[in-house]
């Protein structure tokens, strides 16, 4: 009877400590998270798209993304006067007394766009068009609905991420 039980405990300590929570990155896993940032862009103009960017995963990551990964983008909308950055979730309305700004973003496995565009002549206001920080977070599909994506730094400490290891890009 020992010898039965010690093999359900030593099996079970073995079932158990194979498995890993969803929380977990590693090498084994496809979908590692992962942050960039796109530095002092300025916005394009084209008549079909109004304001946009526009880039492609493979420019970054060298491949498109997963069916199960997802992006969250984030605004750099201030720095206070202690240096730390505010990231603001987007989509985003800003309420400017030329009218409305909204900053949004679409994305596929092969790129994304992130639009700027308004209820007035956005040409009054460029330094909302010009200039602008993004940090552009990919991460597991199923993290985008147990996470609070509008803090920015919950969304960096529970995915593991530190300042260190956001890619810098400018294209």
């Amino acid at each position: 009877m020992k010898k039965i039980i010690t093999l359900f405990a030593f099996v079970g300590l073995l079932a158990f400590s194979a498995c890993s929570s969803s929380d977990d990155f590693d090498e084994d896993n496809d979908t590692i998270p992962l942050v960039f940032e796109i530095e002092s862009e300025d916005f394009v103009f084209n008549n079909v798209d109004g304001y946009n960017l526009s880039y492609t995963f493979q420019q970054w990551i060298g491949d498109d993304l997963y069916d199960d990964e997802t992006v969250l983008i984030y605004r750099l909308e201030d720095v206070l006067n202690s240096g730390a950055p505010v990231w603001q979730l987007i989509p985003r309305t800003l309420y400017l007394d030329e009218g409305e700004l909204d900053y949004d973003y679409n994305f596929s496995p092969i790129g994304f766009k992130i639009f700027a565009g308004g209820n007035y002549n956005l040409n009054l206001t460029p330094q909302y068009l010009n200039n602008q920080t993004f940090r552009v977070v990919i991460i597991p599909a199923v993290f985008a609905t147990s996470l609070d994506t509008t803090n920015y730094n919950e969304v960096m400490n529970t995915l593991k991420l530190s300042e260190n290891q956001v890619k810098k890009v400018k294209l």
